[in-house]
């Protein structure tokens, strides 16, 4: 099994527009092959002083990937193509952690 954490930081007031595309492409890709986990997570309110927030432009994807080919073929999906390119110019920071489980 592959986990993906995505953090994604949205330019100012483009927040709300990515979701939105993130929302209409969620049913696609938990269609795909392999996809065994895919969300999208923002900071709790009211946890306490150890939790670090990423802050309210920055939202995570969190996903579980069969393995690294059902990876690959999510990332050269034509509807990951097109949500790409409908929120590009809306994106500040974009950092992908590819991880495998520990044994």
């Amino acid at each position: 099994m592959i986990h993906v954490l995505a953090i994604i930081t949205a330019k100012p007031g483009m927040r709300d527009a990515i979701l939105g595309a993130v929302r209409a492409n969620i049913p696609a890709v938990r269609a795909e092959d392999g996809c065994i986990e895919y969300g999208v997570a923002v900071d709790a309110d009211g946890v306490g002083s150890f939790q670090t927030k990423f802050g309210s432009d920055t939202f995570v994807f969190i996903e579980k990937w069969r393995d690294t080919q059902a990876l690959k073929a999510h990332a050269a999906a034509p509807h990951m193509a097109a949500y790409a390119a409908k929120v590009k110019d809306m994106i500040a920071s974009r950092v992908i952690h590819v991880l495998s489980p520990m044994t």
